[in-house]
Order: structure tokens, then C-alpha cells, then sequence
């Protein structure tokens, strides 16, 4: 009799000590423990969501909308905007939620998008794969420290979401040089989010006014393309029916500062961001943050495959 009391009570200190612990990813075949759940998410500093990698055909808005997410101390943190990438929170991004991981799952109370739950699966050495059973999609996530990812790479290759990130952008500057031609006249352009990804407007309004009193002259659609051997430098098309194409080499003088050199006519001309939009600000409350839900990254043909390759450090 006391030996079976001595087993039962065993088994309840066991199963109390078990409910009140992570479980630990136990190794099936040599029955050693191998790694937690928390352990995992904190094996890298930074997640790259391969968006590219998505498997399903449902959504799960913070994930859509982040380029990298840290799981650190309970609290989550995501880069959601190309402008600031890699200096925003010393490169994690921005607080946008809390989260709870234990026995391959991991629960998250997003700021914006509410609860979340996903199954936890190791792929490999690098990468994991969130499962969301309700609605039935899996994204996949790369792992990096925050010394060897590739900032730059990231943000050139998405550089149509950094022109998305202002309300406008207003011309600030024009070359001296360089012929007359009809582009001289536009002072603000907007590209914007949402839908085909590819619209914006363009207005002749006199410089210093507020966005919201800007009258859009035109709508059309831009493309930017790359150019073979210059990452730093794109190529910007901007599609006036009555003007044919306007074509533009595209760089990035700062966060909120771009050159446009013209072609055609030789004229370099400079905008300037004005009203950035802060896709979830950090903060308690949700007083004083400027969401803007159309932004969703949208799976491409050109994939980032390889953000290791001239890393910079943080």
C-alpha cells in the first residue's frame, strides 16, 4: 500500500511540475531533450518572412505586412516599413504585439490584428514554418542575426513599398541643367497601396501645401525595374497616356529624400516625402497611430533569396 502511494504521488508531482513548464521537443529516438519552443524563436534575431513561400490561400494581415519579426521577451516586434529598415528600433522594427510559445505553439496578441494562434514547425537549421489552423495557411520564416542581414539587399528589392510609405512626395528640386520638357511641371507625386500595387497620381499644385488640399491632375501606372549590375539603382516608369511613358533613373538619397534623373532630357530632379505613414506605431494605446491596412506585400516573381550577400552591420 505505501508503495502505491509513494507512485501516485509521484505521478502528481510529475504531471504538476509538466503543466506548469514549457515542454520540451523531446528527440523520438535517443529520448533526449533537443530544444523548447522559446528556444527557437530566439535562436535569430530577426525572422525574414518569405511571403514568396506562403502556402494556402488565407491570410494573416501582421504577417503579410512585415518584412522581418523578432520574438523577444514576450513581446513581438516587426519591421512593417522599407524607410527607417535596419536603424527602427536598433533594426528589430517596432513593438506591434505580445506572445505566448509553448509545446510547438505559439499564441499572438497582435496590437492591430487581434489573437492569433500558430503550430511551430522546425523546416531546418534556419527556418520555421507558422502553421494557422484557422485559415489553413503556412508561412515560412528565415532566421538571421541582426550582424549578418542584409539590410540594403531588403530594401532596394522592395523599394516600390518605400515610395508607398508618404502620402506624397513633393518636388523639391530641379537641375538647371537639362532640356525643357513636359515633367517639369509635375510637383507632387503619390504612388499608391492596395489593389494592383501599380497606381499613382501626379499633381501640378504650387509647392507648400498640405496633401490634403493637393488636386491629383492625373492617375496612370508606374513600374520599377531594375538595372543589371547596380542594386542601388532602379528605374522608374511613369505611364501618362497623353504624355507617352515618362522614364526615370530612380535612387535614394535618404529615408524620405529621392533623385529622379531624366533621360530624355537630361534633368535631375529631387522629391521629398512628406506625411509618412508608420504601418502600427509602438505604444500602449492605439491613440496617435496611422495605419494604413491596404499595405499587404504581394507575392512576386522576383524573390529575395539570398539577404546575406553585402551585409552591413547594424
Amino acid at each position: 500500500m505505501k508503495t502505491i502511494k509513494t507512485l501516485l504521488s509521484f505521478v502528481l508531482v510529475t504531471t504538476l511540475f509538466t503543466s506548469c513548464t514549457e515542454q520540451i521537443i523531446v528527440d523520438d529516438f535517443n529520448n533526449t531533450p533537443v530544444i523548447t519552443t522559446n528556444q527557437l524563436l530566439n535562436a535569430y534575431e530577426l525572422w525574414y518572412v518569405d511571403v514568396n513561400a506562403t502556402k494556402g490561400f488565407g491570410e494573416t494581415p501582421f504577417l503579410q505586412k512585415a518584412f522581418t519579426v523578432s520574438f523577444i521577451n514576450g513581446v513581438m516586434y516587426a519591421n512593417n516599413n522599407i524607410a527607417g529598415l535596419g536603424t527602427n528600433g536598433d533594426g528589430f522594427g517596432i513593438d506591434v504585439g505580445e506572445y505566448d510559445a509553448y509545446n510547438m505553439v505559439l499564441d499572438v496578441q497582435h496590437d492591430i490584428d487581434g489573437f492569433s494562434t500558430f503550430d511551430v514547425y522546425e523546416v531546418d537549421y534556419d527556418t520555421i514554418e507558422l502553421y494557422n489552423p484557422n485559415n489553413d495557411t503556412s508561412y515560412f520564416l528565415n532566421g538571421y542575426q541582426r550582424n549578418n542581414f542584409d539590410y540594403d539587399f531588403v530594401f532596394y528589392d522592395n523599394i516600390h513599398y518605400f515610395l508607398q510609405e508618404y502620402d506624397a512626395w513633393e518636388k523639391t528640386y530641379t537641375s538647371e541643367f537639362g532640356a525643357i520638357n513636359e515633367f517639369d511641371n509635375e510637383n507632387y507625386l503619390q504612388f499608391l497601396a492596395g489593389g494592383n500595387d501599380s497606381q499613382f497620381r501626379s499633381s501640378q499644385d504650387d509647392n507648400g501645401l498640405n496633401t490634403n488640399n493637393l488636386i491629383w491632375d492625373y492617375t496612370g501606372f508606374y513600374g520599377v525595374g531594375n538595372i543589371s549590375g547596380n542594386e542601388f539603382l532602379k528605374t522608374l516608369t511613369l505611364d501618362y497616356d497623353y504624355l507617352d511613358n515618362e522614364h526615370f533613373e530612380l535612387s535614394v538619397i535618404n529615408d524620405s529624400k529621392i533623385e529622379l534623373f531624366h533621360p530624355a532630357s537630361e534633368t535631375v530632379y529631387e522629391f521629398q516625402g512628406i506625411g509618412y505613414i508608420q504601418y502600427l506605431k509602438s505604444g500602449g494605446n492605439m491613440k496617435g497611430k496611422k495605419v494604413n491596412k491596404n499595405k499587404m506585400r504581394k507575392h512576386r516573381k522576383n524573390k529575395v533569396t539570398n539577404p546575406r550577400e553585402n551585409t552591413r552591420k547594424v
